[in-house]
């Protein structure tokens, strides 16, 4: 009913006539988007065709944004260059680096590991990813695959036909970066396992299992996404929970995370903050950044990020940004690290942060909203380590598609 509710509440503001808008676009705007990416702009590599529409009304005739825009994505298996080259293509204007989030990019700040031998799990260009990052010492599933040809031993193509020498010289592995889900799941959950289970050393034999284990860092823990398929995909919070399993059957004991990066975790809405009040700054607009708008097509990711970050904002902008988090304090000691290193450098001047939600991606809004069932609603697909609230489910507001989604703030915000 909520929801419902959201719907026709949005529909009656974009109907409803505003106050004249003299002068506003040469005012300096107090306001910022931050986008989803798949799902809201593109399906896969087709443009949603709402998109430039909205960008249309974004930008002046010469192609600059008259708002400061930042692209916030889940997506990690690319480079930001890559997904910035790809949103120019689909929007019709340039899209800078600077302007893109991926779920990774967060993790420059955590510059207590990149001096330590990584392991890093996903697809697409990972090493590169994790040098620009800031990583020094890079182990990819491959390399370690290659290293130690005996632990991989599902596929029965790749097993060794006689025994291979002794690995020698292979670093020992110090933490464990999950940029992203991988292609081949069973490689990549034994490896992780091994690490962990040895303390870095997956060629030696397994003693009492070592715990707390080594750090991990996981990027992405949205459990669907949706591309060009009619139903949404497994993402790469559908392999956390199967590594999760795994660990916690093999061992007795739970997986822990050093940190959870990209949405809904609030050190990556921070981090996108930051990134808004920079290109405030850089294009000369003097007056502060109070609202963001953060339109998505996922409530377990974009909205419920949003609406936590949203309650960050109003409750403790000076505390740590993992709000909502159950658990790990290994997590909190290296989030707040990140938050105050953050907080050092970002104005405080953004006091909220709405959410949108589109229905052109994993959300689709049928009329039948109102007659779901509380268990149905109740369904949490977030990750475990984040508190279920029910309430951080609710959008701000819903919106057919992503220009209905400018238009909406456009008026909320008298601007022309």
């Amino acid at each position: 009913m909520a929801l419902l509710g959201s719907l026709r509440a949005s529909r009656a503001l974009l109907r409803a006539p505003g106050p004249p808008c003299r002068g506003l676009c040469s005012r300096p705007p107090p306001f910022g988007f931050l986008f989803d990416v798949d799902g809201v702009l593109v399906r896969g590599s087709q443009p949603v065709p709402a998109a430039r529409r909205a960008f249309q009304r974004l930008a002046e005739s010469g192609g600059r944004l008259r708002v400061p825009v930042v692209f916030l994505t889940n997506a990690g298996n690319c480079l930001t260059s890559s997904k910035a080259r790809e949103l120019s293509h689909a929007l019709g204007l340039q899209v800078s680096p600077e302007q893109v989030i991926l779920s990774h990019s967060p993790l420059q700040l955590f510059r207590q590991f990149h001096q330590r031998y990584m392991l890093v799990a996903g697809q697409g260009p990972l090493e590169e990813n994790a040098y620009n990052l800031g990583f020094k010492h890079v182990v990819t599933i491959e390399a370690l695959r290659k290293a130690y040809p005996l632990l991989d031993m599902v596929d029965l193509s790749q097993r060794p036909k006689q025994l291979p020498p002794p690995t020698t010289g292979f670093p020992t592995i110090e933490g464990v970066v999950l940029f992203g889900e991988p292609v081949r799941w069973e490689t990549s959950l034994q490896l992780i396992t091994d690490v962990l289970l040895s303390n870095g050393n997956p060629g030696a034999e397994l003693q009492e299992v070592p715990y707390p284990h080594l750090p991990i860092l996981a990027c992405n823990m949205d459990l669907l996404w949706m591309a060009e398929a009619k139903m949404p995909r497994f993402g790469h919070g559908t392999f956390l929970l199967c590594l999760e399993s795994i660990y916690k059957k093999v061992t007795g004991k739970e997986l822990k995370y050093e940190a959870l990066i990209g949405k809904p975790s609030p050190v990556t809405y921070r981090y996108a903050q930051f990134l808004i009040q920079q290109q405030a700054e850089k294009q000369g607009w003097k007056a502060p950044i109070q609202r963001l708008y953060a339109v998505g097509d996922n409530p377990m990711s974009d909205v419920y990020g949003a609406n936590l970050y949203n309650n960050y904002l109003k409750s403790a902008r000076h505390n740590q940004a993992q709000a909502g988090l159950k658990g790990s304090p290994q997590a909190a000691s290296a989030q707040a690290e990140v938050s105050l290193e953050l907080g050092n450098d970002c104005h405080s001047s953004v006091e909220s942060c709405e959410s949108i939600l589109v229905c052109t991606g994993v959300y689709r809004h049928n009329g039948d909203v109102a007659k779901k069932t509380d268990t149905e609603e109740r369904v949490f697909h977030g990750h475990r380590d984040f508190s279920f609230d029910p309430s951080l489910l609710q959008a701000s507001y819903i919106v057919q598609d992503v220009d209905e989604a400018v238009q909406l703030a456009f008026k909320k915000e008298n601007w022309s």
